[in-house]
């Protein structure tokens, strides 16, 4: 088992490897790993080593003895396998690795990208190439920058990082709806999906990885090649309310998720959501909830 957490100006990644024991293989399917990178213009890539067996060579080929789901949610680089022709990857693409077959993939030394994987092996996700829902050639998807899909990805990442009792059977059930929902993604994304839909969910994930705000909406818009005010009205549109305060509502809801699960101080809250003052987060929380912080962390969990 190995896990890394790495957080610099120039590095930011978490992952984790694990073994299963013949009981969680028993479940049909068993987490081997699970990860995030954020990797920047220009970086060297993998960012980090890996144990033995994940690494890429020198050749850049790797043979794999599980299935992994690889999701890039920014940026750009490709993927190549023994049954997939060189493919150019986008943000919003997923792709799959079988065990047994070299691939190779990387992302573009002037975009960089971010990537989620979870790594499984077990007789569930055999039956499924068994039964043709996923294909060595087929092995490229489609879903779009979603917010349920990495919030799967980060769930999973969590939870095997405390490794409490039950918890393979846990994040293979996660693992599971994931690979249902890539399916059913991939099958409908050409039907269902626009090109303003996809600037908007890209545009809600930035946002919520930006809790501080320091990535100016305007600015936002400008990355996704899109004017400010089409974007603003088409946000509104969709989601009901401005990106402005989709914005306040994000932060809302990590102040009530850090006051009912931590113990941290209503001032250090404050500062990990980069209010000016502490006396500007209580105003912002009370109008929004009717309550002081303090008095809403002593009520407890039911106020979330």
């Amino acid at each position: 088992m190995k896990e890394n957490t790495i957080t610099e100006k120039k590095k930011v990644e978490h992952f984790k490897y694990l073994q299963a024991s013949p009981r969680d293989k028993s479940w049909g399917l068993a987490i081997t790993t699970a990860g995030f990178q954020h990797v920047h213009t220009g970086e060297t890539y993998p960012l980090s080593s890996h144990p033995d067996g994940y690494n890429f060579p020198e050749n850049k080929r790797r043979v794999l003895n599980e299935y992994q789901l690889v999701y890039i949610t920014r940026g750009s680089g490709y993927f190549e396998s023994a049954s997939c022709s060189r493919t150019k990857i986008e943000a919003g693409m997923m792709f799959m690795l079988f065990p047994g077959e070299w691939h190779t993939f990387a992302p573009d030394p002037e975009t960089g990208w971010d990537d989620h994987w979870v790594g499984f092996n077990g007789i569930y996700m055999d039956d499924k190439i068994k039964s043709g829902f996923f294909t060595f050639k087929n092995c490229v998807f489609r879903v779009g920058v979603d917010e349920r899909i990495i919030n799967t990805y980060h769930e999973i990442i969590d939870i095997i990082s405390n490794e409490q009792k039950g918890f393979q059977q846990m994040v293979a059930g996660l693992t599971m709806s994931l690979i249902g929902r890539v399916y059913y993604e991939s099958m409908n994304y050409s039907n269902n999906d626009s090109y303003i839909i996809r600037i908007i969910n890209q545009a809600k994930v930035i946002m919520k990885e930006d809790l501080a705000g320091k990535k100016d909406l305007e600015d936002i818009a400008k990355s996704l090649n899109i004017s400010y005010s089409l974007f603003r009205r088409e946000f509104k549109n969709l989601c009901g309310i401005s990106p402005g305060q989709y914005r306040l509502e994000l932060k809302l809801a990590k102040a009530k998720e850090l006051l009912n699960s931590t113990n941290m101080s209503i001032a250090e809250i404050s500062n990990i959501l980069y209010f000016e003052c502490l006396g500007q987060f209580s105003t912002f929380f009370r109008k929004r909830t009717g309550v002081p912080p303090l008095e809403f962390r002593k009520r407890g969990p039911k106020n979330i």
